[in-house]
């Protein structure tokens, strides 16, 4: 636990102390890391039983971790995002969704946001299939970007299995989280982990949808706006699924290490790496949605594959500070989760909370000011 109180540091500290002092949340745990190693973590809270020990269900940062392995496929040759899903998945190509590759899975454009699902059938493979073959496309893919929760990421899954030749969490466990190191990074909680998860807890209120349109934004229209379906992670058996769109637990601390492990193999020399060749990262941050516009920002999308990168001065927007550089990259996650990556730096900062403020307004600014000072608190 760091304990600096000067500079940005000192600031960061403070402001995220406040949150939790003034009410505002029942916990927050950040972390900041620098070249390979966590250089402040703390971990804020209104009860005891919350500490530097607790773990917090990741949501939708979980989406760069689970991306991350789909790379290690195209990099051991044995996935090209060009191709189509229907020829890895042959059940999935019904109803016109044979044309959707796995890029367009990984960049929100293939064209079913909001296709059914039963979180718990997930792990039944002949239920998954069945899920599957049932969807239909909203668009045609490729053409629009809409955000997709959680339903491309289980196609995901399945190609990673079928390519991979095992359970995509066991491929993460052990050709990511282990070479790294990682401790405290799992997807899916099993029955010693789910004892250190806090619970989610929703606070505050919605803001006006007058206040939303006056910063060009406006509510989701998905699943993901329903209470109980965060709350709903508060279940033992939920957690354990380890969905790979957004069932990923862990400290803030270990999940600003998964990013230092990829800033480390970016940069790395030839035979450097430990994880990822510098080319597969460098492709997966390529920008695929070109002028596509995300219609809860009303800016560009700015996706690479499976990750958001920060780009222009729009960069706040989709969960960036606005010190981080135009090469700054990561996912957020639900209720206000900051978790990225600066290469300009070498800085990654994580901040995680168990509070799902209802008011997005004051859910964005908090990652805003947060990262903002994340992002000047490297070594001078």
């Amino acid at each position: 636990m760091s304990t600096t109180t000067d500079g940005p540091l000192g600031e960061l500290h403070s402001i995220a102390a406040s949150f939790v002092e003034g009410g505002v949340l029942p916990s927050l745990q950040l972390a900041v890391a620098h070249r390979g190693r966590v250089i402040a973590s703390r971990t804020y809270a209104k009860t005891r039983d919350v500490g530097d020990h607790t773990l917090y269900t990741i949501f939708s940062c979980t989406k760069a971790i689970t991306a991350s392995a789909a790379w290690l496929l195209e990099q051991d040759g044995k996935l090209d995002v060009g191709e189509r899903v229907a020829d890895v998945i042959p059940e999935f190509g019904t109803h016109g969704k044979d044309v959707v590759t796995v890029e367009q899975l990984l960049t929100h454009t293939c064209g079913f946001p909001g296709a059914p699902f039963a979180p718990l059938d997930w792990n039944d493979r002949e239920k998954r299939l069945a899920r599957f073959a049932k969807w239909r496309l909203d668009w045609e893919p490729g053409s629009r970007f809409v955000y997709h929760p959680m339903t491309s990421f289980w196609v995901l899954a399945e190609v990673i299995e079928r390519r991979a030749g095992q359970d995509f969490r066991a491929f993460v466990r052990e050709r990511i989280v282990g070479p790294l190191g990682i401790a405290d990074l799992f997807l899916g909680a099993t029955e010693g982990v789910d004892a250190r998860v806090a619970d989610v807890v929703h606070v505050g209120e919605r803001p006006a949808a007058e206040a939303l349109a006056g910063l060009g934004l406006s509510l989701p229209a998905s699943v993901t706006d329903d209470e109980k379906y965060f709350e709903a992670y508060n279940q033992p058996a939920i957690r354990a699924v380890g969905a790979p769109a957004s069932g990923g637990v862990a400290a803030a601390s270990a999940l600003a290490l998964f990013y230092q492990g990829l800033l480390h193999d970016l940069a790395a020399k030839d035979g450097e790496h430990r994880v990822w060749r510098p080319a597969t990262i460098a492709r997966a941050l390529e920008l695929r949605t070109g002028d596509l516009i995300d219609p809860m920002t009303r800016r560009r999308a700015q996706r690479g594959l499976g990750v958001v990168v920060a780009g222009d001065d729009d960069r706040v927007f989709r969960g960036f500070g606005a010190a981080t550089s135009p090469l700054a990259f990561g996912h957020p996650g639900a209720g206000g989760q900051v978790a990225w990556a600066d290469p300009a730096t070498g800085l990654s900062f994580v901040c995680l909370t168990n509070g799902f403020d209802r008011d997005v307004i004051r859910l964005g600014m908090r990652g805003v000011v947060l990262s903002t000072l994340a992002a000047q608190c490297g070594p001078a």
